[in-house]
């Protein structure tokens, strides 16, 4: 088995995946890392394994910050790699940055990351540093919005997401609204409609969680 299977057998337990992988030739890693793999969750089978963790039920703040820190930095250790995380530091590590330089993740038309199987639901956990070099899939997939209608560019009922980027004011100003308890409760509108990601399922449970840390 190479690393990288041995790696995704490692975290398919935890419902997780490799969604992309990154050389220091390809963009500008932390300094001695050679390889970077970014962690994300395995769709809706991660909310259900989610869901039975202590994190999530002990009533303490930051559950899936904390569960990600418990089960990757356990991950890191049996590969003999570095967990890096998008929280916790400032200014945050450039995970958008790293994506895009995957060639594996790109930019919708509305900005946000989207991904082959993930679609607009894509998000990481974490990410694993090598200080050397792994051997990575030589093909990358295609990008899903080539041949795409690009519903998700007229789905915000704000027009909080355009291709000019997020206006974050008008979307939590939208969110305080009757209206927008749609959002909250169902998730985000222009994630959803994404057909990508309607392909690759998503519990409303899960996007409430999400929308409710997001919008307190």
């Amino acid at each position: 088995m190479d690393v990288l299977a041995r790696i995704q057998a490692l975290l398919q337990p935890q419902a997780l995946i490799i969604a992309a992988a990154i050389r220091d030739s390809d963009t500008d890693l932390p300094e001695d890392v050679k390889t970077l793999l970014l962690i994300s969750p395995d769709g809706s089978q991660f909310w259900q394994m989610f869901r039975n963790s202590p994190e999530y039920t002990d009533t303490c703040p930051d559950p899936l910050d904390r569960w990600s820190v418990r089960v990757i930095d356990a991950l890191a250790q049996q590969v003999s790699a570095r967990a890096i995380y998008p929280f916790g530091t400032t200014p945050p590590h450039p995970f958008y940055r790293w994506a895009l330089a995957s060639g594996q993740v790109w930019a919708s038309p509305v900005q946000w990351l989207v991904h082959s199987d993930a679609g607009l639901w894509l998000s990481f956990r974490a990410a694993l540093a090598f200080d050397r070099e792994l051997a990575l899939p030589a093909s990358a997939p295609t990008a899903p919005c080539a041949d795409c209608a690009r519903p998700c560019a007229q789905a915000c009922p704000v027009g909080a997401l355009t291709e000019r980027g997020y206006d974050t004011q008008a979307c939590h100003a939208y969110l305080d609204t009757i209206e927008g308890a749609h959002c909250l409760n169902e998730g985000c509108a222009v994630r959803a409609v994404c057909p990508v990601s309607q392909a690759h399922g998503r519990n409303p449970e899960q996007s409430a969680f999400h929308m409710r840390h997001f919008h307190p």
